[in-house]
């Protein structure tokens, strides 16, 4: 890594951090946890088997306001944001005028405002993105005082109702305001490893206080970004700037689901926002590459930028995440091959080191998605 470590940012949970005996590394700006002593397989098995806690403070959150904020954020999205109810959230893409993806991030109907979430690495431009496009048209407020907890795994919804009643009642994507400890809260039950869980935001200074409360229980663990990688990975979940980029569009990236009825080209409310033209033309007509599932054989992992080649030899595509998979038992990977090879069970070569591995399209997500729907 070329970052200076004087130079990168913390989190209101680095003391605690520190304190837990984490592998600190640069990521997207800031020191942030890769693993504790537990190590990265099992803090992943922890999260499938019971509840894992992860510090996501380096996340934008931002605050849109205005009776028109929704109108004004579909200019940007191709999502329905108007149509979402209160206190329901919704994953959404930022566009380009190319119909590639400029970021991925999740929007709720706060009630009065709209509370949006984006990745760290993309906070700065996404924030400028929004305040030239819309920001005649509502107030853009970002929330630099605020840290946010993810609690993710089967035991998490346990847990939550114990130190928080009021989330007993909370389906998957929807939001409330609670209160935590005594501390005024925000929670969303949503997360990043395809396991049930919750997003909580919280003031800064009252972040590590409720850490500590949720790591009393005899069910949670504080698990890293090794593991918050490997998890979303088996999940079946894109990472900004591997899988998803500015040269991607959402039909190429497999995510047609996320785009909204309402805003397709035969929707109530069709176009409107950045890249539409294209995005709608490669929906009728489809593309010519598409992300899919890979899984190697053997035992070796098939990493990002590793090239696909097909049985003459010719290059159709690459992996964009890849590593080993816990709860699969394997190496697993995702990446884009040409939309005619994308069937499942397609036999293509990964050149790891010089050597052609064998690996097969499979099915996403790797492992069963268990989101709580009530």
């Amino acid at each position: 890594m070329s970052e200076n470590i004087q130079t990168l940012l913390t989190t209101p949970l680095y003391e605690l951090h520190l304190e837990l005996g984490a592998k600190m590394v640069p990521f997207a700006g800031y020191q942030m946890p890769v693993q504790y002593p537990m190590g990265i397989i099992k803090e992943h098995q922890h999260t499938r088997e019971q509840a894992g806690l992860f510090d996501v403070s380096h996340m934008g959150q931002i605050k849109l306001t205005g009776a028109g904020a929704a109108v004004a954020l579909e200019k940007l999205v191709p999502m329905d944001i108007v149509g979402l109810g209160a206190l329901c959230q919704r994953y959404a893409l930022f566009t380009n005028e190319q119909g590639g993806i400029l970021d991925d991030l999740i929007v709720t109907n706060a009630g009065n405002h709209l509370f949006v979430v984006v990745n760290a690495a993309c906070k700065a431009q996404d924030i400028a993105h929004m305040r030239t496009h819309i920001g005649d048209d509502c107030a853009i407020e970002v929330l630099e005082d605020r840290a946010l907890l993810a609690l993710q795994g089967p035991a998490a919804g346990v847990v939550m109702v114990r130190l928080v009643p009021e989330t007993a009642n909370m389906m998957f994507m929807t939001a409330k305001a609670v209160t935590f400890e005594g501390v005024e809260c925000f929670v969303t039950r949503s997360g990043y490893t395809g396991e049930d869980g919750f997003e909580i935001s919280a003031p800064a200074d009252k972040a590590e206080g409720l850490a500590r409360s949720l790591l009393a229980q005899d069910e949670v663990s504080a698990i890293g970004l090794g593991a918050r990688n490997s998890l979303r990975l088996e999940a079946g979940l894109c990472l900004y700037g591997n899988d998803i980029d500015t040269d991607t569009t959402p039909v190429e990236a497999s995510l047609l689901w996320a785009l909204s009825k309402p805003r397709r080209a035969d929707g109530e409310r069709a176009g409107g926002y950045i890249g539409a033209d294209i995005i709608h033309r490669q929906h009728a007509e489809g593309v010519t590459r598409k992300r899919v599932g890979i899984r190697p054989a053997g035992r070796m992992p098939v990493r990002e930028g590793v090239e696909l080649m097909d049985g003459e030899g010719r290059r159709v595509g690459k992996v964009t995440s890849g590593g080993f998979g816990p709860s699969v038992g394997g190496p697993i990977a995702m990446g884009y091959v040409e939309t005619t090879l994308a069937q499942p069970d397609t036999v293509l070569f990964a050149i790891v080191r010089g050597k052609q591995v064998p690996v097969t399209v499979a099915k996403l997500p790797f492992v069963q998605q268990r989101y709580y729907r009530g």
